[in-house]
């Protein structure tokens, strides 16, 4: 899921893309990177760990220049612990490219094989990322007639990168001299949003994000979201050009985002996040009456803190009393994201604490965004118990995570699925809990794109069904087997 940001200024840029990348430390904890261009020159400073620990005064000092890029980091593919994977990736031809990138590719397996036998080039991590910029450094190459670089050959470049490369990608590159690069797949999946402000002197500088809160604290103007499949260049000076650069695009954005991922100030595809969990709630709350009686709950409880809307919608629509009964520690960092079973586990309870005075002797509903693993819904459930609670009814605003997620957010393996091949009943005893409630699939996209005028949303690991056409058996097959070596 990763979160990137690009900004092409006026002034140096490398203070505005580390405070743009505290606004997305939600989006990924494991490392982070800045990259930014002094003319012709790339500055890059990358690390392991969280912005606050990654970047030092020295760093800082190092990133010369008006344009640049960052990332933070969220693993889908290459290894969490080598620093070599981290973003932004680098190419020396044609011109310098560096690039980052949020999503996750699903044809790795014949690229790797086409950029080594045909494009002859080497790609010296297991990042899909460093493909994808090896991907458009041939075909950008292949465009090259002249001494000078122009936007239609940029554009044409891209439009071969979505031939060849399948899945979900939001990218930003910049091209040494010439300027910063932004695309989105055909399908929209991954986020990107653009936004420009206007200096004291009448110049303008853009401003291409993941999330559109990065553009209201930088005081810039909300523009649009890049299409899908769009491409959009912008000069060293600051002009902009855009163009449409896949044939058949359509919107089908992922329904995670809303559920979990991202931040409830932000607004994707011109739909509030916040206002989505509120809807979430409001239609979970009349699935809940059809499954029990509602005089049976005393408290409506949330887990701290996506499914905070969601909860409180719960408890209003039913009339029952709303009560904030687990503390998080806001010093751990968000556990679905964290990479590895074991390290998800340890911090649970290092994350959540519940008060005994809130659930002594009552019964508890439980609302949570989402449940995958199932990890933390069962460390939850006992905790509620220790504390003292008579019945726990775990709910979730989203409906039973049956099938892996390929478009970039980590839950490959089915195995690692509580709801894969289980009846609600089943996943209600393997949690713990006395009942088990979902959100319907139906429901859920209702609560995302009601009035919004999207049609489609990728809801593949709830229903399996993947957008793109080209997730087949046999590659979640390979996916699996991958993780397990």
């Amino acid at each position: 899921m990763c979160g990137i940001v690009g900004i092409v200024s006026t002034e140096p840029v490398n203070q505005q893309i580390y405070d743009s990348l505290l606004l997305l430390q939600h989006r990924g904890q494991d490392s982070t990177g800045i990259a930014t261009a002094d003319g012709p020159v790339f500055h890059m400073t990358k690390a392991r760990g969280q912005v606050r620990e990654a970047f030092r005064t020295r760093d800082m000092r190092s990133l010369l220049g008006t344009m640049g890029l960052g990332h933070v980091r969220y693993t889908t593919k290459g290894a969490a612990e080598r620093e070599e994977e981290a973003q932004p990736f680098y190419v020396n031809a044609p011109y310098g490219i560096i690039l980052v990138h949020n999503g996750n590719l699903t044809n790795t397996r014949e690229l790797s094989q086409d950029l080594f036998r045909i494009d002859r080039r080497h790609v010296n991590s297991t990042s899909d990322t460093e493909m994808l910029l090896n991907v458009l450094a041939t075909e950008l190459q292949g465009q090259i007639t002249g001494l000078e670089l122009d936007p239609d050959q940029v554009f044409q470049a891209v439009s071969h990168v979505h031939e060849r490369v399948e899945g979900s990608y939001a990218v930003i590159a910049m091209i040494a001299g010439y300027g910063l690069l932004a695309f989105r797949d055909p399908f929209g999946i991954r986020p990107l949003i653009l936004g420009k402000r206007t200096t004291d002197g009448g110049k303008t500088e853009w401003i291409v994000a993941s999330e559109s809160l990065v553009l209201e604290n930088g005081d810039y103007e909300v523009v649009r979201d890049v299409e899908p499949g769009e491409a959009i260049f912008i000069t060293l000076d600051g002009e902009m050009i855009s163009r449409q650069c896949a044939t058949n695009p359509r919107l089908v954005p992922c329904s995670f985002e809303y559920v979990y991922l991202a931040r409830p100030d932000s607004v994707m595809n011109g739909i509030s996040v916040y206002e989505a969990r509120l809807r979430m709630g409001d239609r979970l709350a009349s699935t809940i009456t059809t499954h029990m009686d509602k005089g049976d709950i005393d408290v409506v409880m949330p887990i701290p803190d996506s499914s905070r809307p969601a909860a409180m919608q719960v408890a209003q629509k039913l009339g029952i009393e709303y009560r904030e009964g687990f503390y998080k520690n806001r010093y751990v960092g968000r556990t679905f994201i964290m990479p590895g079973q074991a390290q998800r586990k340890r911090s649970v309870r290092q994350k959540l604490n519940a008060m005994g005075t809130e659930f002594r002797g009552k019964n508890i509903l439980i609302v949570d965004d989402s449940i995958v693993r199932g990890t933390t819904s069962k460390e939850i459930v006992e905790m509620a118990r220790a504390a003292g609670a008579n019945k726990v009814t775990f709910t979730s605003a989203a409906p039973p995570v049956r099938y892996p997620h390929v478009y970039g957010i980590n839950m490959p393996s089915r195995r690692e699925l509580v709801a894969h091949d289980k009846k609600i009943p089943e996943i209600a005893r393997e949690l713990g809990a006395d009942h088990m409630i979902y959100q319907e699939v139906a429901d859920l996209q209702a609560a995302i794109t009601d009035g919004t005028g999207i049609t489609e949303l990728d809801l593949s690991c709830f229903t399996g069904e993947y957008v793109t056409g080209t997730v087949t058996p046999e590659y979640l097959d390979w996916v699996e087997r991958t993780q397990l070596s």
